[in-house]
């Protein structure tokens, strides 16, 4: 046995031990005279230093060595390359170049391996290559395969892939560095065709070639090439090698084939951590966490070291507030295991909290990381911004400034994202400066970002200009931009940039299906867009995309088909509780709420699934719009019985019903304590004063609002503008418009203007609503005119309405409204022949007919003008004449001005008393409950002497009565309203 050992110490001397005990031990013996250290022997002893990492005890035995070899001076230098020693490798080469070193093949492939290994040695790579093709040796394959490698890691692909074509002796290892290299610079498909290229060359490829081929068709997304690469690896037998396996593993694990994931794995010959990792996330990855713990067990009974991949993998699968309480459970045994150090489970975590929406726990897991990287800070910033916390979001924005951290695309990406409200308008744009000076401005996903953040501050005159400047678009960009000018009703511009998109050629996707779609807004717009578009998403194969189906549900019913929007609900094939949200809420914000109303209790029936804060949303709405009082209070005992009557949104929603149904006190019964009121609770607040014309109240609210430290936004505006309108408080909201910009950051939006425009035309200050039109900040809409038109009726101007009937004719020639208004300016004038000659140009446009409601128990009682069809309808008109009779008597005067047929004053008052809101009051007083409120809603706006009628009749019978037209609430008690006669 001792003359074996000693033999095979002769033979081989020091290169096959690996104890570091003994190798040092038979040196101690060698320097004593035990055995003769012949060249060969000393090379293996410096080779044996060397990989033990003692690279200073080689150096010492290669200074000095007596006689040296080449094999000397490979080993020597291999050494320092293995030791990560990199520079002093190079240092070493030009040392003794010039002296005795005779630089060969593998001191070549070595010095460039560790160039290529140090990641900041480019130039030193680039000097060698010229030296070995200065020597004659680029044709030595393993110098070749180096310098190969040295390019594509440092990511000179072009480099690379010039050099390896040109390389006269290609191996296996060569194909597979300049494949790593693709893979690596971001072009799998490469990848595929070399590796094509290999079969038809004949070339064999090895584990590590099918590892990075296989890898490249999971980041392509072809299963079809993956499963092909398999039946060649199948058929080479290398399935069960763990490098492959491990490749073949994560490829089906992203496809979702967690079947053929596991089938792999149960034939891999000696699964490493790398396996049972990818198991893991294939399983993670679709949601399948109980599963993926199951095998997190399993696998510590192989491999009872935990690393950052496994635990941060399980983490990523515990992100949703579902599964938080695993995660947490995770991030303890993080702590324990002493991985809460690692930066790379440090930022799994923050995203886990992040995506759970606890903010507090994202703060506290990024305030305890030792250290940060861009990735942590990104994260953190991305965080601020779901959760609606701008200031936050720019604050750490700015610190990692002040720091000096290095920021990228993604930082800035963030930082926009949470300029997107017009209150950071300049924040926005001095991101955008910092955009230009670090020389992002040509960065794809900045200009992205920059779009959009233009879009969401309502100035698409800058997004335009990003968007021209910008060298390169895809369809993000285009999405961003068409987005940009629907969502500011800038429909025309929406068109022509989807029309820009279709002549380039580029591809659509459902995003911008959806983009366009939203620029339809009203039936003119059906017929020119929206049915093509819809005609392209059927063409494009979009037609059955769930987001693209309900886009289009909601665009038939905005236009006013609802038949054919119920129509494409009712053939999907899987109707989810965002299809059924999404239907609800479009049917109830666009007039058809009873029908909303209908579909809610579906939904219910349906048991689609759990019905949530949106589904009450569109509830709720669909009552408010309608009226219907018992409904919304059914709807509030339901939310009760499911626990959602603490959920704030709810809160908002249940409160705007009560509004609108003109229950303020039981508004106010449910309304949260001050210090949980959301910005969107006082919103709410200030809409239902302004309507039902408490104004004092709404602006008693605006100014605790902003005492409290609640920032008003432009919803908050135009509810308190509203207000200030309907009490004829010019001054005052004039004030409050000129603040907006001045004091709050608020930019004015198309809403405001049209409020400033009622409210100056309304007081017949008309001089000063045309200079306001003309200046103001955003070009003036269907709305402005309308408003505008609106007020020369009140005030008889018959010059301006014409100007502002022109306008709207031109803007939407299918609107009654503009015919209907102007007509009656021109029959109060006494312009019979203008108004027939509207009425001609009308031609085939239906009048909105007048209708109003009154809600008894689960009934609607609707009646029209002149309507006789109701059940009761002799005892109303009964009580119709009892009550002319009862209101003469107590000094009522008919305006027949609000009869506005060229008729006799006799006829005009009869016809007066045919108005559906005069029945619908005689029906109220006929079943509703002496005590009771009568509540009694109209769909357009309550004519002047209807409105005198119902104050006579709430003196005479002493009755309570609430009114609710198209703009507002009227309590009338004891001869009196609430709107003071201004409205």
């Amino acid at each position: 046995m001792m003359i074996c050992s000693y033999r095979a110490f002769l033979r081989d001397g020091f290169s096959k031990i690996m104890d570091k005990v003994l190798g040092r031990a038979l040196h101690a013996l060698c320097i004593k005279g035990l055995f003769h250290l012949s060249t060969f022997h000393i090379n293996t002893l410096i080779y044996f230093y060397s990989r033990i990492g003692r690279i200073d005890l080689a150096r010492y035995l290669f200074d000095r060595m007596p006689d040296r070899n080449q094999a000397s001076w490979n080993t020597v230098i291999s050494g320092h390359v293995q030791a990560g020693q990199f520079t002093e490798a190079v240092s070493f080469f030009r040392q003794h170049r010039a002296c005795s070193l005779n630089p060969n093949g593998f001191i070549l492939a070595s010095l460039v391996t560790g160039c290529d290994r140090s990641g900041c040695m480019l130039e030193e790579g680039t000097q060698l290559h010229g030296l070995a093709v200065k020597i004659g040796l680029t044709c030595d394959v393993y110098v070749g395969t180096s310098i190969l490698h040295l390019y594509g890691a440092y990511g000179l692909i072009s480099l690379a892939r010039k050099f390896f074509d040109e390389m006269p002796h290609r191996n296996v290892v060569s194909w597979t560095s300049l494949m790593v290299g693709y893979m690596d610079y971001g072009e799998p498909w490469k990848v595929i065709e070399l590796y094509r290229s290999m079969g038809r060359e004949g070339k064999n490829c090895n584990e590590n070639t099918f590892a990075t081929v296989v890898s490249s068709c999971a980041s392509l997304e072809k299963l079809s090439t993956g499963l092909q690469v398999l039946g060649h690896i199948m058929k080479l037998g290398l399935e069960s090698h763990t490098s492959v396996g491990n490749s073949l593993i994560s490829m089906f694990g992203s496809f979702g084939s967690i079947r053929q994931a596991c089938q792999i794995f149960d034939h891999v010959d000696e699964p490493d951590m790398i396996s049972w990792n990818a198991i893991i996330f294939a399983y993670s990855s679709k949601g399948h966490l109980k599963e993926s713990l199951d095998l997190f067990h399993k696998m510590r009974f192989f491999h009872d070291d935990l690393n950052s991949t496994t635990l941060s993998t399980l983490l990523s699968a515990s992100r949703s507030p579902d599964n938080l309480k695993w995660g947490k459970g995770i991030h303890s045994l993080v702590v324990k295991s002493g991985l809460s150090l690692n930066i790379c489970v440090g930022n799994t975590l923050l995203n886990m909290y992040s995506e759970a929406g606890i903010i507090e726990d994202t703060e506290l897991a990024f305030n305890e990381m030792p250290e940060k990287d861009s990735i942590s800070w990104n994260s953190m910033i991305a965080c601020y911004v779901l959760e609606d916390r701008s200031l936050n979001a720019l604050e750490l924005f700015i610190k990692m400034l002040s720091l000096r951290r290095e920021i990228n695309y993604v930082t800035f990406t963030s930082a926009l994202s949470a300029c997107s409200s017009p209150k950071f308008l300049i924040q926005g744009k001095i991101v955008h400066t910092l955009v230009i000076l670090v020389g992002l401005q040509d960065n794809l996903i900045v200009n992205n970002a920059l779009i959009t953040m233009y879009g969401k501050l309502q100035l698409m005159s800058e997004a335009k200009k990003v968007f021209q400047k910008a060298p390169r678009h895809d369809i993000v960009t285009w999405n961003a931009l068409i987005g940009g000018h629907a969502e500011n009703s800038e429909c025309e511009e929406a068109i022509k940039s989807f029309k820009l998109l279709r002549e380039e050629g580029s591809l659509l996707n459902y995003i911008t299906i959806m983009a366009i779609l939203s620029s339809c807004m009203t039936s003119n717009d059906l017929m020119t867009r929206g049915m093509p578009i819809h005609a392209l998403t059927v063409i494009n194969g979009f037609e059955f995309n769930n987001y693209i189906q309900n886009s289009l549900i909601s665009m038939y019913v905005r236009c006013g088909d609802y038949s054919l929007g119920n129509q494409i609900f009712q053939e999907m094939d899987a109707k989810d509780p965002i299809a059924w949200n999404s239907i609800i809420s479009v049917s109830a914000h666009q007039g058809y709420s009873e029908e909303a109303i209908k579909l809610f209790r579906a939904m219910i029936i349906s048991g689609v699934g759990k019905i949530d804060n949106f589904s009450f949303s569109g509830g709720f709405a669909a009552a408010a719009n309608s009226s219907a009082l018992e409904e919304g209070r059914q709807l509030h005992a339901l939310v009760v019985k499911l626990g959602l009557d603490y959920d704030l949104y709810v809160i908002n929603a249940m409160m705007d019903m009560y509004a609108k149904c003109g229950e303020l006190y039981c508004m106010m019964s449910i309304l949260p304590e001050t210090i949980e009121r959301s910005r969107m609770s006082w919103n709410v607040m200030i809409s239902a004063f302004a309507r039902h014309g408490c104004l004092e109240e709404a602006r008693k609210t605006f100014h605790e609002m902003v005492e409290l430290g609640i920032e008003p936004d432009h919803v908050t505006f135009v509810a308190l503008l509203s207000a200030c309108s309907h009490g004829g408080l010019v001054n005052e909201g004039l004030g409050y418009y000129n603040s907006m910009k001045r004091d709050f950051n608020v930019s004015p939006g198309i809403e405001h203007c049209v409020c400033i425009v009622d409210l100056l035309g309304r007081s017949g200050r008309f001089l000063e609503a045309e200079t306001f039109i003309e200046k103001m900040p955003v070009t003036a809409n269907d709305h402005v005119w309308r408003s505008l038109l609106s007020a020369c009726k009140v005030h008889g101007n018959l010059k301006l309405g014409r100007r502002a009937a022109e306008q709207l004719f031109k803007l939407d020639p299918s609107d009654d409204s503009a015919y209907v208004l102007y007509s009656n300016i021109c029959a109060n004038s006494s312009r019979w022949e203008d108004m027939e000659s509207v009425r001609w140009r009308m031609g085939s446009i239906k009048k909105k007919p007048a209708c109003s409601w009154v809600n008894l128990k689960d009934s609607v009682n609707s009646f029209g003008m002149g309507d006789k069809s109701h059940p009761q309808a002799v005892q109303i008109y009964t009580k119709l004449e009892e009550l002319r009779r009862m209101i003469k008597e107590a000094g009522y005067v008919p305006d027949t001005t609000f009869a506005l047929q060229d008729t006799d004053d006799e006829q005009k008052e009869h016809n007066l008393w045919n108005h559906s809101e005069r029945l619908a009051l005689a029906f109220a007083l006929i079943n509703v409950p002496k005590g009771s409120t009568i509540r009694i809603f109209k769909n357009l706006r309550v004519c002047g002497d209807c409105h005198s009628v119902y104050k006579f009749v709430s003196k005479i019978v002493n009755r309570r009565i609430i009114l609710r037209d198209a703009y507002r609430f009227h309590h009338f008690e004891g001869g009196l309203c609430s709107c003071h006669d201004y409205w």
